[in-house]
């Protein structure tokens, strides 16, 4: 028999090494590496030796590309998760034998979110929930007070009284589970969460590389096996990413983040991996006493009172297939020290800096010698540069003491030269605007959309340089100083 062999494994990272060392050498993170025993491999005359078992031994053979039906081909097709905007973000539902992994903050909702869903779905098809952080006892005390009334009781979703296909399993042995889902081969399996599991072959404590890598290559291969949908729950790090070896992120077919500010009530549901849909989909959610409830128009919650004032603007962000109209707030004063203070929530301060630049240099306007201070009204995240020019008219907006016109939207990228750029999907940002009430919108010009492209009462007001834009917006030339 083999003699196991002593090596580190870096905790954020994943990687190998036979020697120890203070500073990981693929990510460079210090103190991270952690001592484990790992069974020698066999050898090679032993591996072709290994015969093939009946349930690997078709699998592992190739095949004829024809003779494989596809996902929509197959008897079972998605299933709905009991959620719009959870299936929106999934790509229209769960599908057969995949892996979604969602992360987030404690407390955030991941638990809330996967025990309405897997209500839903009991409905409609058999659930597993695996609990391996909390008792039956506490997770049935949730869902009591997570059920509506007249649903909540002693038999509700816990010992299958009224749902006799969500089955509820408080273990975090691996082989436990895994002979459970052998047994009962559910169409959808949910692990809450997979840090929490431990193989009992693996020396090394629960939570550590080794045991969520392994935990979770086992219980992939029973998920593609049985055609089992399994949502994975996983940890987050103080950074706000993925807990545990990259590898895990490889590993599955989805990669799910919630997000929320914890003095907001919404939550943020995004996609940053998805094998079956769009990514940058983004689902929204409102946290109230009987859990989780969508919100049907998001676009309302990063919107402010619709008062005009200054230095507030409006732009058409898009998240996946989904446009947003999102209200920015800007505020500029004079500095008191050296160096001007740039601060900026739900936009990147390097672009704030980037776009105060441009202004200064082809409008003449002196922020060098003012603080400036921008605000994503709601706690979005904006990442996309279709943002710049509602930045840019907001900040002048503050500056001048201006207000923009009630029904304004600006939606283009602004460059270094001060030109503006084309956005993509903005005959769909157009239209959102519209319905929303908006009757005039900023874009470059040249973006191929005429006036009656816009479909809902958008009046276009094309422009070719940043001066030309603010222009239109603000009614004045903000480098007129009379202005």
């Amino acid at each position: 028999m083999a003699k196991p062999v002593t090596v580190y494994v870096c905790s954020h990272c994943g990687a190998q090494t036979r020697q120890f060392f203070g500073r990981c050498s693929s990510c460079g993170s210090w103190n991270t590496l952690v001592e484990q025993l790992q069974a020698a491999a066999p050898a090679a005359d032993a591996r072709r030796r290994r015969p093939l078992s009946p349930e690997s031994g078709p699998a592992a053979r190739p095949r004829r590309s024809a003779s494989i039906r596809a996902v929509g081909e197959l008897p079972l097709q998605r299933l709905g998760s009991g959620y719009d905007e959870f299936d929106r973000v999934l790509g229209g539902g769960l599908v057969p034998g995949s892996l979604v992994l969602l992360g987030g903050d404690p407390g955030i909702g991941k638990s809330t979110l996967l025990l309405q869903s897997a209500r839903a779905m009991a409905d409609r098809a058999s659930v597993l929930y695996v609990s391996a952080e909390e008792s039956a006892q506490q997770v049935k005390l949730r869902w009591r007070r997570l059920a509506p009334p007249q649903a909540a009781g002693d038999g509700v979703a816990v010992d299958g009284a009224a749902d006799p296909d969500l089955q509820l399993l408080a273990e975090t042995d691996l082989e436990l589970v895994l002979q459970e889902l052998e047994s009962l081969r559910p169409a959808v399996a949910i692990i809450d969460s997979i840090q929490a599991l431990h193989d009992d072959q693996l020396s090394s404590a629960p939570g550590s590389v080794a045991q969520v890598r392994e935990c979770a290559a086992a219980l992939a291969r029973i998920a593609k096996r049985q055609d089992t949908a399994l949502l994975l729950v996983g940890h987050v790090t103080k950074e706000g990413m993925l807990a545990g070896p990259k590898v895990l992120e490889h590993l599955v077919d989805a990669v799910l983040t919630f997000e929320g500010d914890r003095f907001a009530s919404h939550r943020l549901l995004r996609a940053v991996k998805n094998r079956f849909g769009a990514t940058h989909e983004l689902g929204v959610f409102e946290m109230q006493g009987q859990g989780l409830v969508e919100v049907s128009n998001p676009s309302e919650l990063f919107l402010g009172a619709n008062e005009p004032s200054s230095g507030t603007a409006t732009i058409v962000a898009c998240e996946g297939t989904r446009p947003l109209l999102v209200e920015l707030q800007a505020l500029v004063s004079t500095t008191s020290y050296a160096s001007p203070r740039r601060s900026a929530t739900g936009i990147a301060v390097n672009r704030l800096h980037q776009i105060l630049a441009v202004l200064e240099k082809h409008l003449g306007l002196p922020f060098s010698r003012f603080d400036c201070y921008l605000a994503v009204a709601g706690g979005l995240e904006v990442e996309e540069p279709a943002a710049d020019l509602g930045v840019a008219a907001a900040v002048v907006a503050s500056f001048r003491d201006l207000t923009l016109p009630p029904g304004t939207v600006l939606i283009a990228e602004l460059g270094l030269g001060g030109q503006l750029r084309p956005v993509g999907q903005l005959e769909l940002r157009l239209q959102e605007a519209g319905r929303l009430g908006f009757n005039r919108a900023v874009v470059p010009k040249g973006s191929g959309l005429g006036p009656a492209a816009a479909g809902a009462g958008v009046q276009l007001l094309e422009a070719t340089t940043v001066a030309e834009a603010l222009v239109a917006a603000l009614g004045v030339d903000p480098a007129d100083d009379r202005g």
